[in-house]
């Protein structure tokens, strides 16, 4: 995408953004948090004019921290006696996918990306807004083999403490050796499944520019992972595992 085109379209996705924040605050309210006139908010919502970048990111900054992404996605994880969570009303909803695809469109602004890259399933919806928020094409790793497609990358890892085995596969022609690959998935508990999504694109001598998720589960995964330097890595919400007492 052009940086015409990338600065466009952010510029309205904080647009889209303001108008979430209007339907919980008062004009007078997003002022006094903006520092911008309330009928310069009013022009802005209702798309009789644009910000420029520069407010836009101004604006992005102030309104992501009042809608308040993170506190929502923090206020739905429940963990059980096992220490897992149900993410379903948060990967189902498209409200929080809208708002995280803009979350990365504003993360990511400025950096090469060619591609997503995500493992399935539940990582495809998240993966899939932010592929269209960014313009750019979508490639799934699935646990088997598609009809039709000659060629795979595959990885395989062992799921902790199970003593069981995981393989994906990735059609060799989703990833090309010049892309460069925002890999996204919806929650990183262990970090294996990302490290097999890291594993691909290196398989695939494409670059890794960045790693985009809504939840972390503490920080071991961060060891696990071997990113290249410059990397860019983007969690909405971290969260602490639940200590071993509450578990079992």
């Amino acid at each position: 995408m052009s940086t015409h085109a990338e600065n466009l379209k952010f510029r309205l996705m904080t647009i889209e953004l303001l108008q979430i924040a209007k339907s919980k605050y008062t004009y007078r309210e997003l002022s006094a948090k903006t520092k911008l006139p309330v009928t310069v908010l009013s022009r802005y919502a209702k798309g009789h004019v644009l910000p420029n970048i520069a407010r836009a990111h101004e604006l992005w900054k102030t309104l992501s921290k009042l809608v308040g992404l993170e506190s929502e996605i923090l206020r739905r994880i429940q963990f059980d006696e096992n220490g897992y969570f149900d993410n379903t009303s948060i990967v189902g909803d498209h409200s929080i996918l809208h708002q995280a695809a803009q979350y990365a469109l504003a993360a990511f602004a400025g950096r090469r990306i060619t591609k997503v890259l995500t493992a399935a399933v539940d990582g495809i919806p998240l993966a899939t807004m932010v592929a269209n928020a960014l313009g750019v094409d979508l490639a799934i790793a699935k646990c088997n083999k598609e009809v039709g497609v000659k060629s795979f990358i595959e990885e395989t890892y062992v799921l902790k403490n199970s003593g069981v085995t995981v393989t994906f596969y990735l059609p060799r022609a989703a990833l090309k050796k010049r892309d460069s690959v925002l890999i996204v998935d919806d929650t990183i508990k262990t970090g294996e499944a990302q490290e097999m999504l890291v594993n691909m694109a290196y398989k695939a001598k494409a670059d890794i520019s960045g790693l985009f998720s809504l939840i972390a589960v503490g920080d071991e995964w961060e060891k696990r992972l071997k990113l290249p330097e410059g990397c860019v890595v983007e969690i909405i919400a971290r969260v602490n595992p639940p200590p071993p007492s509450e578990v079992g």
